[in-house]
């Protein structure tokens, strides 16, 4: 293959699915755009390197483990500091959100989340994976999946409810 039908045909996918690439690291990160733009870069630069390989097979599952994986190894990293919540949306669709107060509660649900289960959720919700296709990208067994998802919705809904508790607006606490 010519170097510029790789270039060509390398380009048209990421033309096509970086927007949902974004929107992943974006969930994943709970909003952070700097972190969210270096996990995209990472995975089209390690897709890039395997453009010759993995074309054929598809290039989109690849390129979402690649994301998870960064994301998960960024959280490993010694030093790393949280990410910091701003009031700033991370480009919903009109249709997807209509609360921005809503958005930041869940944001900083996510936030408190284990970097494994966010991701779990993430694939699982926000991509709307099945739990075959999100085992291969976190390369866990289907039945991890499936607990972790439990885990994680379980501590979300726990999250999300002392947030309502302790929100002044509804008078409480």
């Amino acid at each position: 293959m010519r170097g510029g039908d790789r270039e060509a045909e390398f380009r048209e996918y990421v033309l096509a699915d970086r927007t949902r690439l974004l929107r992943t690291a974006l969930l994943l990160t709970a909003g952070d755009v700097h972190t969210a733009e270096d996990l995209v870069q990472t995975a089209c630069t390690r897709v890039y390197v395997h453009w010759h390989r993995i074309r054929h097979e598809g290039a989109g599952p690849y390129a979402h483990r690649i994301l998870v994986n960064a994301f998960l190894d960024e959280r490993r990293r010694s030093g790393r500091h949280p990410e910091v919540m701003t009031a700033e949306p991370f480009e919903p669709r009109e249709s997807d959100v209509t609360d921005h107060t809503d958005l930041l509660a869940v944001r900083s649900a996510l936030l408190d989340l284990a970097p494994r289960q966010r991701a779990v959720l993430v694939l699982r919700y926000f991509q709307d994976l099945d739990v075959a296709t999100c085992a291969r990208i976190l390369e866990c067994t289907e039945g991890t999946v499936k607990s972790q998802t439990a885990k994680a919705l379980k501590r979300l809904r726990e999250l999300m409810a002392d947030d309502q508790a302790s929100d002044p607006a509804t008078g409480s606490s």
